[in-house]
């Protein structure tokens, strides 16, 4: 009796069967962009009642795609920031290239592993190749190297993994980590998980452009020495997300090399603006860091999703990532191509790459040159209009950081009121300023201060949706 079972081939699509599922979801998605300049920036419905309209037990037959895809469109998304709105300027938006969703359609479909550079040779220096795009762009030389990773809190966690195992003995901690008081709550996440003690992270004093203080730095490394404990990390920023301030970097790198510590440099949201002449030379000694923290899907409009770690000298990747297992296969020996399983700390991982690759290969770094100075020129304009508005109402609107980069900082101050009436005050301007959904602004605290901020880091941000901002914040002045 023949007892082999019966093969089921219901998750095997045919090259038409996906063709109809790719068309039911361009149906839908094509609109959905054509759409986005009409589309609220962000949502006022119930996201509890949503959630839970999700919670369902586990399916045991399948349903039709048309229903899914509706389901999905008509009212999951509905209850989402609309990060891909032009009139997103919360948080660090970045957008999302559309090509980039071709690139993944392209890499989920063709499934390849990169992270061998023998089991996709052309795949995996595709990704490498994009890495020695970005060594570039910050000014590294030909030993640098580095890897892409999901975001900018991996890279950071990466980076403090790798400075640990390249200069501290297996007894590290009484090592000191100094960052600035504005840094992304992921430096101090990743010191922990690198496995120092949370009192090892020294926030030191920024000065009043929100830049970090070099004589609190060097007051406090000297502290630490006399205290007996090991000065070993900092890290600097190109871009903080709360004002986007850029410290002295060429300062910072000088500070490290007297001190011997591993400078890594926080470039997740600024680093891009590199591509752009005045920025690059206000960020002049970021070549010097050791390693530095990129953002794709913030300064070069990717898709969540797509981080980057640099490293000035790739042997320092290998010596803090590289691992050998019985069952892998030899790993190359050219300098001129990499495992990535070697430098860094994925062994499995998908075919990121060619979400950067492909749509810089279709447009080239021009576009991105260009979008990337457009949005400085619109926050400088709203700065200027901001101060405009200050000099038509009574009450006082300070911009209390001025853009650096991209990034604006604004309250409104009335004479005899407290702290937290300024507060509530600011926060009814802010809700007022948001209700009419074409823009999207959200809070942050300076100096105990509670201030709106403007970022302006999408590439359908033009000026015109700056218009619109700047007469929602002029009603909603007057009106509250």
């Amino acid at each position: 009796m023949d007892r082999r079972p019966v093969p089921d081939t219901s998750l095997e699509l045919s090259g038409r069967e996906l063709r109809r599922l790719v068309d039911l979801a361009m149906d839908r998605i094509a609109p959905h962009l054509d759409s986005l300049a009409a589309q609220p920036a962000s949502h006022s419905e119930d996201g509890a009642a949503a959630a839970r309209a999700v919670i369902e037990p586990l399916p045991e037959v399948g349903v039709a795609p048309e229903g899914i895809l509706d389901e999905l469109f008509e009212r999951h998304l509905r209850t989402t920031y609309n990060t891909a709105s032009p009139g997103c300027l919360a948080y660090i938006p970045g957008g999302g290239l559309p090509h980039a969703a071709v690139a993944d359609l392209i890499a989920d479909a063709v499934n390849r592993y990169v992270g061998v550079w023998i089991a996709a040779p052309a795949l995996a220096q595709i990704e490498a190749t994009v890495v020695r795009w970005f060594t570039g762009i910050v000014g590294y030389g030909a030993e640098a190297g580095g890897f892409l990773t999901t975001g900018g809190s991996l890279a950071n966690w990466s980076a403090l993994v790798t400075a640990r195992r390249c200069r501290l003995p297996a007894d590290f901690l009484r090592a000191t980590i100094y960052t600035s008081s504005q840094a992304h709550h992921s430096i101090a996440k990743a010191a922990v998980l690198a496995g120092f003690p949370p009192e090892s992270v020294r926030e030191i004093d920024v000065d009043a452009e929100f830049r970090v203080r070099l004589d609190r730095l060097e007051e406090a490394i000297a502290g630490d020495r006399a205290a007996g404990r090991v000065p070993f990390a900092l890290v600097g920023h190109a871009g903080t997300v709360n004002t986007g301030a850029v410290d002295d970097l060429a300062a910072l790198a000088d500070l490290a090399a007297r001190e011997n510590l591993w400078l890594h440099v926080d470039a997740a949201y600024g680093g891009f603006f590199l591509l752009t002449a005045r920025d690059r030379a206000a960020m002049g000694g970021i070549e010097r860091a050791d390693s530095i923290t990129l953002d794709p899907h913030k300064g070069l409009f990717l898709p969540y999703g797509t981080g980057c770690l640099l490293a000035r000298r790739r042997a320092d990747l290998e010596r803090a990532f590289g691992t050998r297992g019985a069952y892998m296969p030899e790993m190359q020996r050219d300098p001129e191509f990499v495992d990535f399983c070697q430098i860094s700390p994925e062994l499995s991982r998908d075919f990121r790459g060619l979400r950067l690759w492909l749509p810089i290969k279709m447009h080239g770094i021009g576009p991105f040159r260009r979008n990337l100075d457009e949005k400085l020129d619109l926050a400088r304009w709203a700065a200027a209009e901001l101060h405009r508005l200050d000099a038509e109402i009574p009450d006082r609107l300070e911009i209390v950081a001025a853009p650096q980069l991209s990034i604006l900082a604004f309250r409104l101050a009335r004479p005899g009121l407290s702290e937290a009436e300024l507060t509530a005050l600011n926060e009814r301007l802010r809700t007022r300023i948001n209700a009419g959904k074409r823009v999207f602004l959200t809070p942050t605290t300076l100096d105990g201060r509670h201030v709106i901020r403007i970022c302006v880091l999408h590439f359908r941000t033009h000026r015109d949706r700056m218009e619109e901002c700047l007469a929602a914040i002029r009603e909603g002045v007057r009106e509250v």
